[in-house]
């Protein structure tokens, strides 16, 4: 059979890698992040070093990386990368989102970001969401004590959208790994080696990628999925499931992605952005964050040239904007629907 590509103006690439650990939860609920400062990015943005495919997991690709010419939004022509990834991680466990019951502990659920923390989704949190939310609409659970979950490929694809079919008002939204096509294909473009953009840009739809190939996504619609009185929670990975591209994080959460020690008590590299420059976790090995980041949420050194850091988990926002150039149309929605938006009309 040959497989189903979803073509994406984002980005991929190649290799083998040091895995982390298998997924872990945050340390604790509140999982915020010292407050960007703003400036401009530093003069060794004119050193900036090509993305480094080797640095990719191989298992996360669906084929070798190539290179094309491409063109930015600036109008410029280069060589990108064009990356062909699965629709799943390779080197960790999805899930689980929902628990089944008022009941379930912190093992049965995700996480849920609401101003600025990730919450963990246990039985107790969905039982007093009408509290939480100050709602009395919301109704998850049963007199039971069981609660509404997206239990099927139908159900996932009706609920994980802004126009939330009625009926599935009030549900948690589950989407498994076996609801996905088992030859989706994604396909990114990123610029193969970063250039500094005259002004940052924001982000409109999806920010990178992570070293095992797996996109990091835009904000979660939670203002949609709130407003249906659903909750789609993220697994302890910061990720879900996108019925048509696949697993995708919202949050970086410690002890879950593929990365690269600095050596230096520097934050791990943990992936690229869509233009090209590295992006590394939140805090560096003392636990500690950048004072000095600008904001789109990136600095730079001798040792590594400009890069970004993640925002908390709690933030559903992983960078506020780009810095550098980043490949057209790599702003637009890639074609087909997504699981946050409605199908095409």
């Amino acid at each position: 059979m040959t497989p189903r590509v979803v073509s994406t103006p984002k980005l991929l690439l190649l290799g083998t890698l040091l895995i982390a650990p298998s997924c872990a939860r945050p340390s604790s609920p509140s999982s915020g992040d010292q407050g960007a400062q703003a400036g401009s990015p530093q003069d060794t943005l004119s050193t900036a070093k090509a993305v480094d495919p080797s640095l990719f997991l191989a298992a996360g690709l669906a084929g070798p990386v190539q290179e094309v010419p491409c063109t930015l939004e600036s109008g410029e022509s280069t060589t990108c990368l064009r990356i062909a990834r699965t629709s799943v991680p390779s080197d960790h466990a999805q899930g689980p989102w929902c628990p089944k019951s008022i009941h379930d502990g912190p093992e049965a659920g995700g996480i849920w970001p609401e101003a600025g923390v990730a919450h963990e989704v246990t039985g107790e949190f969905v039982a007093n969401l009408a509290t939480f939310y100050e709602d009395s609409a919301w109704a998850v659970h049963n007199e039971d004590g069981t609660i509404n979950v997206t239990d099927s490929a139908e159900k996932c694809a009706a609920a994980a959208r802004p126009d939330v079919d009625p009926d599935l008002h009030n549900h948690c939204v589950e989407c498994l790994p076996t609801y996905l096509a088992q030859d989706t294909v994604v396909e990114t473009l990123i610029p193969k080696v970063p250039t500094k953009a005259r002004s940052p840009s924001p982000i409109r739809s999806n920010i990178g990628l992570a070293l095992n190939g797996v996109e990091f996504a835009a904000p979660a619609p939670t203002h949609a999925i709130l407003a249906a009185h659903t909750l789609a929670p993220f697994d302890d990975c910061g990720g879900h499931i996108n019925m048509h591209e696949g697993y995708h994080y919202h949050a970086v959460t410690s002890g879950c992605l593929t990365s690269i020690a600095q050596g230096d008590a520097h934050a791990p590299m943990i992936g690229y952005a869509l233009d090209g420059f590295p992006i590394h976790a939140r805090a560096g090995d003392d636990g500690t964050e950048p004072i000095d980041l600008d904001e789109c949420r990136g600095h730079a050194d001798e040792t590594r040239g400009y890069h970004y850091h993640v925002a908390g988990p709690g933030k559903n926002q992983t960078l506020n904007c780009f810095t550098g150039e980043i490949v057209e149309g790599a702003a637009r929605r890639p074609p087909g629907p997504r699981p946050d938006q409605p199908p095409p009309k």
